[in-house]
């Protein structure tokens, strides 16, 4: 579905992407891996149109989008900050997308409210952001996301500023969503244990150049991704 060719980045003299090359299949989600730095929030925003590549290409369904306005991408870039409008409630703020379009009212309620529900705030539909915690705003955030269907969307840390019992609830949701809304995307993150659990492939950022793996087990035992390092450390305080 998503095809990156030979994309390259650099500003003045310092090169942020170089050479990068990777396919992404229908309903799977890639996991980038990588240091503050190594170039993954470039990449994503080159996807989403927010930058300019120095050289490559990037095509969806085999068509080129370099070209085309990130509006008209059908890509939705997420942040690690939720972005939710503040004047706007929980349930205007993911029907947003739905009114852009200026579908008819009866099916912007059926969707959003449906959305609402296996979003686990069908009770929340009428507060403010201002009243909802960190994680029900990234909620709302993946909410607004996914009602409008896009063809890719691009996960960029989204879960670093919740705290760790929130962040794995909001782990265990996504890839609950995931599943059920046949998601194609990427994740971004410099958690090696998210990077695997979030992932159907695992990617390795650094210092601007891109390596996929081709199972989860080349990944572990890579010595440059730290995995199993850090596997046999947990090791120790978990056997019996």
């Amino acid at each position: 579905m998503l095809e990156v060719s030979h994309l390259s980045k650099a500003y003045q003299n310092n090169v942020i992407l170089q050479d990068i090359q990777l396919s992404l299949a229908k309903n799977q989600v890639l996991s980038i891996l990588g240091k503050s730095g190594s170039g993954k929030t470039t990449l994503l925003k080159i996807l989403a149109g927010l930058e300019y590549p120095d050289e490559g290409d990037v095509k969806v369904d085999g068509q080129s989008v370099l070209k085309t306005p990130p509006h008209r991408r059908k890509i939705v870039y997420l942040y690690q900050e939720s972005l939710l409008f503040p004047h706007l409630n929980v349930f205007e703020n993911v029907a947003f997308g739905l009114k852009l379009q200026k579908q008819p009212k009866k099916r912007i309620q059926e969707k959003t409210n449906q959305l609402l529900d296996a979003l686990g705030l069908g009770d929340q539909a009428h507060k403010m952001p201002h009243q909802i915690s960190g994680g029900q705003k990234q909620r709302v955030s993946f909410g607004r996301a996914l009602i409008i269907e896009p063809q890719l969307l691009l996960l960029d840390e989204p879960f670093g500023s919740l705290d760790p019992g929130t962040r794995e609830q909001m782990q265990d949701l996504l890839k609950q969503m995931i599943a059920q809304y046949q998601i194609t995307g990427m994740f971004v993150t410099h958690d090696i244990k998210e990077a695997m659990l979030m992932g159907n492939q695992i990617a390795l950022m650094q210092n601007g150049q891109l390596r996929t793996f081709q199972s989860l087990n080349e990944f572990i035992e890579d010595k440059q991704t730290g995995a199993k390092a850090e596997i046999e450390f947990w090791k120790q305080y978990i056997s019996p």
